[in-house]
């Protein structure tokens, strides 16, 4: 099978990494792909965005599955550009997608579907959304309705910090027309945890959980980013309880868009609270997390290519997949000024000497190849380092002996990924 990968970040290498060992592949192409990517798959040089080139691609290079790894391309239309053109992709139409290009939308499933999730109140009007915070008090939750590449959502201890994120997001426009209007809600307490599912319309398969760590810095400091470290599997959060939620919010979610006319395929990723009531909905996503992807394919036993394609064919049912009884953490190494100004350009090594340690895999994000060939940090998000080990603890010392062995002054990580695990 000849398979293309769209993005260019960890999770797209994730991918590409799993793929790229299935028996099924004859040729796996990435657009626009990363230098890590290129060890595994031929990069091409199309943007995630430029749809209609990349299903002039698809169609002259004879491709026999398209994986779309981030959000944008899919909320743009990815999976119905591709499916007019008669080419399977593996990923939510651009109406299914809503699930995550709109919190609104969102929120409208759940309470239709009797899925449990926060009070919640939609605003257009900077004003208004104002009065209700001041109304309503904090702690609160303010969220951007469409995309803001996981930073647009804002955990407001105090009225104020509320408030400065409304101004943020409706008058300063910091996501531009993604922050046109707003989603506030009651802020729920308890354990976070992120669990994937595997969707062909009607049927859903269990791909596991794992507990990602959104703010920059040591003990949840600082801003959101869009992922800083993760680790599978959660302790508080047993494979019993991972039944249970897709009973409770997957499999409800995937009945009522089936009403709605909009049957959803692909990836489903639902970012749950495990409150003292139990576990609520806090935000659906169409797509793997990062980095939450990359430990949980290093726990993958058997051959994802099969089960993407089950899922494009609505032959989910009868599909079962395996997993190793292991552990994984992914540490996350970012530019020095991220999230709000990260620094470009810095060299990377020692790359090769992480990734030749026993049990540690190096995923490529933010990089880019300088013209003598060197790894240069080219966003945010530079490296994933992951360990995979018999348990959390051992999982954790590899991942961060793999960062130790990688020399990058202008780097940074947080040195407390799995913490809370242990």
């Amino acid at each position: 099978m000849r398979v293309l990968v769209v993005g260019s970040g960890g999770r797209e290498h994730a991918l590409c990494w799993s793929l790229s060992a299935s028996p099924l592949l004859t040729k796996l192409y990435c657009a626009p792909g990363n230098p890590g990517i290129a060890a595994v798959a031929e990069c091409v040089n199309i943007g995630a965005l430029d749809i209609p080139t990349l299903v002039g691609f698809a169609q002259d290079n004879a491709i026999d599955l398209v994986v779309p790894g981030p959000e944008a391309p899919l909320v743009a239309g990815i999976t119905d550009a591709m499916e007019a053109a008669g080419i399977p992709c593996c990923g939510p139409t651009r109406a299914a997608a809503q699930l995550e290009g709109s919190k609104t939308f969102t929120k409208e499933v759940a309470d239709a579907a009797s899925i449990p999730t926060a009070l919640w109140e939609r605003f257009e009007d900077a004003e208004a959304a104002r009065e209700f915070v001041r109304r309503r008090g904090a702690p609160i939750v303010v969220k951007a309705d469409g995309l803001a590449a996981g930073k647009g959502v804002v955990v407001a201890a105090t009225e104020d910090e509320a408030l400065a994120a409304i101004d943020a997001m409706m008058d300063q426009k910091a996501f531009g027309e993604s922050g046109a209007a707003v989603v506030i809600e009651e802020c729920l307490v308890g354990e976070e945890v992120s669990l994937f599912a595997l969707c062909d319309g009607e049927d859903a398969l269990l791909l596991g959980s794992a507990q990602d760590h959104k703010r920059v810095g040591d003990g949840d400091t600082g801003p959101n980013t869009g992922g800083m470290g993760a680790y599978t599997p959660v302790p508080s959060f047993p494979p019993k309880l991972e039944e249970a939620c897709l009973e409770l919010i997957i499999r409800p979610a995937l009945k009522e868009m089936v009403r709605k006319g909009m049957p959803f395929r692909g990836i489903l990723f639902a970012g749950l609270m495990l409150t003292e009531e139990g576990a609520k909905l806090i935000e659906f996503n169409v797509r793997f997390g990062d980095p939450e992807c990359q430990v949980l394919l290093s726990r993958m036993k058997s051959d994802l290519l099969p089960a993407l394609l089950a899922a494009c064919d609505g032959e989910l049912g009868d599909f079962d997949l395996r997993w190793n009884d292991s552990a994984s953490v992914a540490v996350v190494m970012a530019a020095r000024g991220y999230p709000e100004a990260p620094e470009r350009g810095s060299v990377i090594k020692g790359l090769e000497l992480a990734a030749a340690k026993p049990g540690v895999s190096v995923f490529h994000a933010g990089t880019e190849a300088g013209p003598d060939g060197t790894i240069l940090a080219a966003g945010g998000r530079v490296l994933t380092v992951c360990g995979t080990a018999p348990d959390i603890r051992q999982a954790r010392d590899l991942a961060y002996a793999g960062v130790d062995a990688i020399t990058w002054p202008e780097g940074f990580c947080r040195r407390d990924i799995g913490a809370r695990a242990l």
